[in-house]
């Protein structure tokens, strides 16, 4: 028997490879340089994450398989890769804390908090390129193992600790089903390639119970990593408890990531048998629009809002994959670009005002925001304008985009509950503008019935830090919020924040820039197995 080393186009894995060695290159500089500095560990980071996105607009035109075909390089793999950049991009800043007046050391200069985000990253692109089952798995592994850390990171809080491991369980779970999945689809099917399960199924899955149970069971585990409805129940828990940061890089990246794979999954190698699956995707749609716009009505906490809103817009997306089509899929992208820009901005407010104020993430930490801050005011009200789909907003146009291809798949019905979806939103999201707008600006501490809350370590806070030292940031005028750099005195965090929203505005109003970017990834799903 011959044996035939795989070929390995070295220029198409160059943004591996970028993320590979700036992963190494983060950990040796965090080793080598004082503790007490983070300098050199965020520009290493931006370097990374930097090179990355710019090998990945150099292979912008390119599609070929990599690794004997373990990996497919296209524009599907290069839009996830890319927002899943832009959203680490903007969450490094998140971690960071200002040194006290004590000169007392930040914890976020270790490189943990960098080098787990970057990995994580690594782990998106090799998910969004698989086109085989086995570096379908390992992308998705390589994907949550660090989230898996990075959710529990703040080992003095019970409820990140508490977060870490609901995700662990929930997501071992999530994969547990998934490998056995692809274990039986192998099974079926004879073969991991992609290509070789589309010519091994037929039309009619019920012939073959093997694959339709491993078809089954794959769609479930992405669905957990998705927190698409009924199998989100671990999603609002996680979000509240986890560091805000990653709560942010989650919710937007990890849906970046895996909804690259479900296309390539369902639309490509399932595709002989469209009429099976296409119905039940459709169902699940269906719960998870209605599931997250109704939990989302009586939320306090603005990251567990934030989160059953994550279900629903799941719900939104995936009816790009229920229309089975290169305008479907390019409809899909362009909402997860602009969910990525409204999303990030939301997150940005919400990070700023829980280092101002003693409330955390619940909503009595905006109140008052529109008189006190009225650009950080703006910005969320933006956010929210968006995610409900009001005209003018990016959010807008991607749920235009959504309904139009659901009516050109004879799915008219699906179009008309994204629209009760909005409609429902509009509850939850006007009432935080209410609170924004609406409201005096609070100045007093915090009630004893809402604590001070300490701080993660990877999240800004001090892990030597008393609840009282962290809330203190909540006193006095704003001028005075110095200890937390994730207060007003921390223009980097603003000005990203500031920039996602307006981003929002822009593509809302000039939506043909980002219409050519994302179009690409549905011709070239459409010619990946021509």
């Amino acid at each position: 028997m011959d044996f035939n080393a795989p070929h390995i186009d070295y220029a198409g894995l160059s943004p591996v490879i970028a993320l590979t060695g700036g992963l190494v290159a983060i950990l040796i500089v965090a080793v080598l340089t004082d503790a007490r500095q983070r300098l050199a560990v965020t520009l290493t980071t931006y370097l990374t994450l930097g090179a990355a996105a710019g090998l990945c607009i150099w292979q912008w035109g390119e599609r070929e398989d990599l690794v004997s075909g373990a990996l497919r390089l296209d524009e599907l793999a290069l839009v996830a890769t890319l927002i899943a950049i832009v959203s680490a991009a903007f969450v490094v800043p998140l971690s960071w804390r200002e040194e006290a007046a004590d000169n007392a050391p930040g914890p976020g200069g270790h490189g943990e908090f960098q080098g787990l985000i970057v990995a994580s990253v690594l782990g998106m692109l090799l998910l969004s390129s698989a086109q085989n089952l086995v570096t379908f798995f390992v992308g998705l592994e390589l994907l949550s193992i660090p989230l898996y850390v990075l959710c529990g990171s703040a080992l003095r809080r019970t409820e990140a600790l508490e977060s870490g491991l609901k995700y662990l369980i929930v997501g071992s779970l999530g994969s547990a089903l998934t490998l056995y999945g692809l274990a039986l689809l192998y099974g079926g099917s004879g073969t991991t390639d992609f290509t070789g399960i589309r010519g091994a199924i037929g039309g009619d899955l019920a012939s073959d119970p093997l694959i339709l149970v491993g078809i089954g069971l794959v769609g479930t585990g992405l669905a957990f990593k998705l927190s698409i409805a009924p199998f989100h129940q671990w999603t609002p828990d996680v979000y509240q408890g986890a560091p805000t940061p990653v709560t942010a890089f989650m919710a937007v990246a990890t849906k970046a990531a895996a909804f690259a794979v479900l296309v390539r999954f369902f639309d490509v190698a399932l595709a002989p048998a469209v009429d099976d699956w296409q119905p039940a995707l459709a169902a699940l749609a269906t719960v998870s629009i209605i599931v997250g716009n109704v939990g989302a009505l009586a939320q306090n906490s603005l990251k567990r809002l934030l989160g059953y809103s994550g279900v629903a817009q799941a719900g939104y997306m995936l009816v790009g994959v229920v229309a089975f089509s290169a305008g479907g899929v390019s409809a899909l992208f362009f909402y997860l670009a602009a969910y990525a820009f409204m999303n990030l901005a939301a997150f940005g407010v919400i990070v700023i005002r829980e280092r101002e104020t003693g409330f955390g993430d619940d909503i009595r930490s905006v109140q008052g925001l529109g008189r006190e801050r009225p650009a950080l005011a703006w910005a969320l009200t933006i956010s929210m304008l968006a995610l409900a789909g009001l005209p003018g907003t990016a959010g807008f146009i991607g749920k235009l985009f959504l309904i139009e291809e659901a009516v050109a798949a004879d799915y008219t019905w699906l179009g008309v509950l994204i629209v009760i979806g909005t409609m429902i939103s509009l509850a939850y999201y006007l009432r935080v503008i209410a609170w924004v707008w609406m409201r005096p600006a609070y100045h007093a501490d915090p009630t004893p019935e809402t604590p001070h809350r300490t701080l993660p370590a990877m999240a800004g806070g001090s892990p030597d830090a008393e609840p009282a030292s962290v809330g203190a940031a909540a006193e006095g005028p704003a001028g005075d919020r110095g200890p937390l750099l994730g207060g007003v005195r921390c223009p980097v965090i603003i000005g990203l924040t500031l920039l996602m929203a307006a981003a929002t505005i822009f593509f809302g109003v000039i939506p043909a820039p980002l219409v050519d970017f994302v179009e690409s990834a549905g011709d070239a799903l459409a010619a990946a197995f021509e």
